[in-house]
């Protein structure tokens, strides 16, 4: 499990190619590629090796879970508008008239 400020080694597309490659063309063991390539997890390797044998690609999503592409800035200020409009359904409460948050304060001022 990832720890607060972890830091995480991104590693480029021909490096896993070649990891990949390694293992399972040359045989290689796991032990032999992490001490060559640096790499700290035997999971990974494996990971690797799974996509690759399922035809799947190296792309990394870390990070662009929620990104979406828009052709102009009037479509991503209609998305977010009608995200907006979607969370005040949810919770009615948050931004409007009997909001808390709207209402001006009328307990004791300090001084």
């Amino acid at each position: 499990m990832a720890t607060k400020g972890q830091k995480f080694i991104k590693y480029f597309e021909e490096i896993k190619k070649e990891v990949v490659r390694l293992r399972v063309k040359e045989e290689q063991s796991i032990a032999q590629i992490k001490e060559r390539y640096g790499i700290k997890s035997d999971a990974q390797i494996v990971n690797w090796v799974r996509k690759s044998q399922a035809g799947e690609t190296f792309e990394d999503f870390r990070g662009r879970w929620s990104k979406k592409h828009f052709s102009s800035i009037e479509e991503e200020n209609m998305h977010l508008k009608a995200q907006v409009e979607y969370l005040k359904k949810l919770n009615p409460n948050l931004h409007g008239e009997e909001s808390w948050i709207s209402k001006p304060s009328t307990g004791p001022s300090k001084k």
